[in-house]
């Protein structure tokens, strides 16, 4: 416990005068009576209400004693202490587009992205972090935060169908730019995760990396799956249909080196799992940071103390010594 005033601690003081006063009234206030001898007296026990009325003047001085700490503003916390953290801002992009449902993962692209992906956060203790997904069109669903839990359910609850179908992989990275800006950290990153070639949108994957690149934001591109013929389920689980996917290699190689980032291919989830684990090395910045707990006031205690010896003392003095006129 600290106090937030302890100067006001001097306030005790106040107990010297009192208790001389105390001393002195009771000391030459006691009535007299002259008598040849008091032979007859001296084995007489000391009243209890003699004792009773001490214990009544004690009470009084806790009273008082409790108001002071009180008035001290009596707080609980940690003390201060500077400690280096790593910590960046990071926005994860990504692909909810139909071919996303190919099971050459197990049990498919999209499923296996969302776990590595809620795997990742969670190793990011001291990160702000966000997430963009995009398909025909990107939608942003979690702005920076801090709050794991907060950001691993808004990836649990990401769905595909969503979004009208496609690959707007400009537009998801350009939506991720938007979301990513306005973070306080140095060093800010985009994690793009995609299994196919930008085939939809407003803005070309070329433009989003140059407006990245201006803004200082490294993208870690990440291409998934295998290219070739795969089956993709709908949406919902009731038809499938043969498609050929092809990852633009390129495409994402050149956003990624243009913005300082470095490109992943991952065609199994133990692959995209190592990509995850290598982004965490890449991705950490020293910050020196002041950490606090909340505090606590306490002072609520001795104000009861007060209040309680107050009370206590007023049915003393009002019953076991009461003087009669």
């Amino acid at each position: 416990m600290m106090l937030k005033y302890p100067g006001l601690l001097w306030l005790f003081l106040v107990f010297i005068p009192l208790i001389a006063w105390y001393v002195w009234k009771h000391r030459n206030s006691n009535p007299s009576i002259g008598i040849s001898t008091t032979e007859s007296l001296a084995k007489l026990p000391t009243s209890w209400k003699v004792v009773a009325m001490h214990v009544c003047f004690a009470l009084q001085l806790v009273a008082i004693g409790g108001l002071i700490v009180a008035l001290c503003r009596p707080q609980t916390h940690d003390h201060m202490r500077t400690s280096r953290i790593e910590g960046t801002d990071i926005v994860l992009a990504l692909d909810i587009s139909g071919s996303m449902s190919a099971r050459d993962f197990d049990p498919s692209r999209f499923a296996a992205a969302k776990d590595v992906a809620m795997k990742f956060v969670n190793m990011r203790d001291n990160d702000n972090m966000g997430l963009v997904v995009f398909a025909g069109e990107s939608l942003s669903l979690m702005p920076l935060t801090n709050d794991r839990a907060a950001l691993i359910n808004a990836i649990k609850e990401v769905e595909m169908g969503d979004l009208n179908d496609g690959t707007a992989i400009g537009d998801g990275l350009t939506s991720a730019i938007n979301r990513i800006a306005s973070g306080k950290a140095r060093s800010k990153s985009i994690i793009l995760l995609t299994d196919g070639t930008n085939n939809a949108g407003d803005v070309p994957p070329s433009t989003a990396a140059q407006i990245a690149k201006q803004k200082g934001i490294k993208v870690y591109t990440i291409g998934v799956g295998t290219n070739g013929t795969i089956q993709v389920t709908d949406p919902y689980g009731f038809s499938s249909v043969t498609m050929e996917t092809k990852i633009d290699e390129q495409s994402l190689k050149q956003i990624s080196s243009l913005t300082g980032g470095k490109y992943f291919r991952a065609t199994d989830e133990r692959m995209l799992n190592d990509v995850f684990n290598e982004i965490d090395t890449l991705e950490k910045t020293v910050l020196d940071v002041d950490r606090f707990t909340l505090t606590d006031e306490d002072f609520m205690p001795w104000i009861m103390l007060s209040l309680c010896a107050f009370c206590a003392a007023l049915l003393l003095r009002y019953t076991v010594l009461r003087r009669i006129p």
